[in-house]
């Protein structure tokens, strides 16, 4: 069975939000301008070179994620006065609490050590970490009074599996296990993230009496859903409807078509449930069915039993089919957590409640999120006939920029930053963040820029809630570079810049799992595909990571896509991630005219359609930035009109 990540390294696209990893550098900001900095700023915009004794430490690091006992051991007593003792004490004691497959040890031999380390550390971004990481050995161990006490002191409270067993904790000293099933509706979410803990909470909840056998049952065909079949059946025991589950994930087609011939054999309750999953993974396919089939489910009811995916494939199914009835039926039963966690419910339902005519209520449901500097915040104000250009700017005087070259995170950040442990550097870097002042995320923001560290940048200012500096927000580094590259090809600059600060957060040197690099994630036979078009005889692979090399491919292959699919940015930006041909594919499969905000919500793949909302809200912010010009985001996403897919000999 998939085992869930845990450990030290579970949160690392949480922290880092790009999807991309990181190859060493040679520098932060190759090529790039760097403004002239204050005297205490230089040293560290250059930091020491990477010596012997750094690289060993980064040894030290892979073998504590192998949970490796006697390399980290080594290791660790090798690096005595290394400047960063706490994560070689951390990297050395972690091992011992987590065996090879990253489940909890059973033995008590480390207790000694972690408690010294919390005594030592408190207060520090590792401590909590460690703090995180015990706190899973205490609940496998039923160490309850042990975990009560450690658990109050988690700042960042964010491990799921944790939370399942702060209530299994609760369960056991005696609390109503009706009270903890409800609890555990806004914990229960995601099944990728379960883990032991979980998979002990419900089935305990359902001995108690807390949870229905139905809603074990529900919990566990999510998991089957993602493809976690030994879960699910922990979860929930054996599922009514488990084989048209199966069905229904690989021949969705399939699955329809046979449930509408046996429908009647089963349960109003598994009859719903089933329409429901049949119509999730219709809805990804963007077959027409998937509405028929959810409003089959609707019919039946049994709402609250529906995954989190099929909740959410069920407003988009309404969406693709232009039902608008089904779109607010969906959202009003949807699990409140599920339905509060992302801007884009609120804002399909006003459009749903505007569609019935109910205007007042539309334009209640648009202000709750028009204040929100995101897609559906843009939308929601065009709704709401308000401009989207960026807030006033705040600015922050150098004393208080000053003030952040000493902060210890930020010190310790950049050097863990020089020597590419990006996610250490990114927890040290936020953890200085918490409980700032707006004006104080801005002096960091600023600060972030001036030593050239513009995912900081990004992440800093991005966090501010009623004072902004949308400069900072949305920075334009390389436009020296990437200007008149833009202009010569007539490539929008905007949109190529919301593009860059989403594929790499302008991190020249960042490259993802599958190959792609730079500023422009380029993969390399797109490279050598778009250099032959463009006449650029001298490319070789090695200068993908070469500045203006990787902007004039980017841009380029860019605007390639762009003509590619009839001048549309919705497609184009969906193809620059997904690939020219499952752009055009989708397309293919729309029944008439859809808007782009619709087109965009319904893309299958969930990278993709993150990717697409967030590069053209990008770029209508960038567009006020660069040009001063508010443009309408609706405009900008235009209408997608249904056409036969065609071969492209684009990569």
């Amino acid at each position: 069975m998939h085992q869930i990540l845990r450990g030290y390294f579970v949160r690392w696209a949480g922290i880092l939000a790009l999807g991309v990893v990181f190859a060493v550098p040679s520098a932060f900001a190759e090529k790039t301008k760097k403004p002239k900095l204050p005297k205490s700023y230089e040293s560290k915009a250059a930091p020491a070179e990477i010596t012997d004794t750094d690289r060993m430490f980064i040894d030290l690091r892979e073998a504590a994620k192998k949970n490796d006992v006697f390399r980290t051991q080594q290791l660790s007593s090798a690096l005595v006065n290394y400047p960063f003792d706490d994560y070689v004490a951390y990297f050395r004691i972690k091992p011992q609490l987590f065996d090879s497959s990253g489940d909890p040890r059973n033995d008590y031999a480390a207790d000694s050590q972690v408690l010294a380390f919390l005594s030592q550390y408190q207060g520090t971004a590792l401590a909590d970490r460690m703090r995180n990481d015990w706190l899973l050995v205490l609940g496998k161990r039923k160490d309850w009074a042990r975990f009560d006490v450690e658990y109050a002191k988690f700042v960042l409270d964010d491990d799921t599996q944790v939370k399942c067993y702060s209530l299994l904790s609760k369960l056991s000293q005696g609390e109503s296990p009706a009270k903890l099933a409800a609890d555990s509706r806004s914990v229960l979410l995601d099944p990728s993230y379960f883990g032991q803990a979980c998979q002990e909470l419900v089935p305990a909840l359902a001995a108690a009496g807390g949870m229905s056998s139905s809603e074990a049952k529900a919990i566990g065909r999510a998991a089957s859903e993602k493809g976690y079949d030994t879960m699910a059946r922990r979860l929930g025991g054996d599922d009514p409807i488990g084989e048209i589950v199966k069905v229904a994930k690989t021949d969705p087609a399939k699955a329809y078509r046979d449930f509408s011939q046996t429908a009647s054999r089963y349960s109003k309750e598994n009859q719903a449930l089933a329409w429901g999953v049949i119509g999730q993974f219709l809805a990804k396919k963007l077959d027409p069915n998937a509405d028929d089939a959810y409003r089959l489910q609707q019919d039946l009811g049994y709402n609250e039993l529906l995954s989190v995916e099929s909740q959410e494939w069920k407003v988009r199914a309404g969406l693709r089919a232009k039902d608008w009835v089904l779109v607010k039926n969906a959202i009003d039963g949807m699990n409140p957590a599920v339905r509060s966690k992302d801007p884009a419910w609120t804002y399909w339902y006003g459009r749903a409640l505007k569609a019935e005519g109910q205007d007042a209520k539309a334009k209640e449901s648009f202000e709750l999120i028009a204040d929100q500097y995101n897609f559906y915040g843009q939308l929601a104000r065009e709704e709401l006939g308000k401009p989207n250009h960026a807030p006033s700017r705040t600015k922050v005087s150098e004393q208080e920029i000053n003030a952040m070259a000493n902060r210890k995170g930020f010190i310790r950040g950049e050097r863990l930053y020089a020597m590419n442990l990006r996610f250490e550097g990114n927890r040290e870097w936020n953890w200085e963040l918490r409980n700032m002042t707006d004006k104080q995320l801005l002096a960091a923001a600023e600060y972030a820029k001036r030593i050239n560290l513009y995912d900081r940048v990004v992440n800093t200012a991005d966090r501010t809630k009623q004072e902004h500096d949308f400069h900072l927000r949305y920075p334009t580094p390389y436009r020296d570079e990437l200007s008149p590259i833009a202009r010569q090809i007539d490539l929008n600059l905007a949109w190529a810049y919301g593009l860059i600060r989403q594929e790499s957060r302008f991190i020249m040197n960042a490259s993802s799992s599958v190959g792609a690099s730079g500023l422009m994630q380029v993969m390399p036979n797109t490279a050598k595909y778009v250099a032959k078009k463009i006449g650029m005889t001298n490319y070789t692979s090695d200068k993908l990571s070469d500045t203006n090399t990787n902007l004039t491919l980017g841009s380029n292959y860019l605007n390639m896509v762009l003509i590619d699919l009839d001048g549309s940015w919705v497609l184009a930006s969906a193809a620059y991630n997904a690939g020219p041909s499952r752009s055009k594919a989708w397309r293919e499969k729309l029944t008439g005219p859809t808007e782009g905000a619709i087109f965009a919500e319904t893309i299958p793949f969930n990278e993709t359609r993150t990717y697409v909302k967030n590069v053209l809200s990008n770029a209508n912010y960038y567009s006020s930035i660069l040009n001063g010009q508010t443009q309408s985001l609706k405009q900008r996403l235009g209408v997608i009109t249904p056409k036969a897919a065609t071969q492209s000999e684009l990569p």
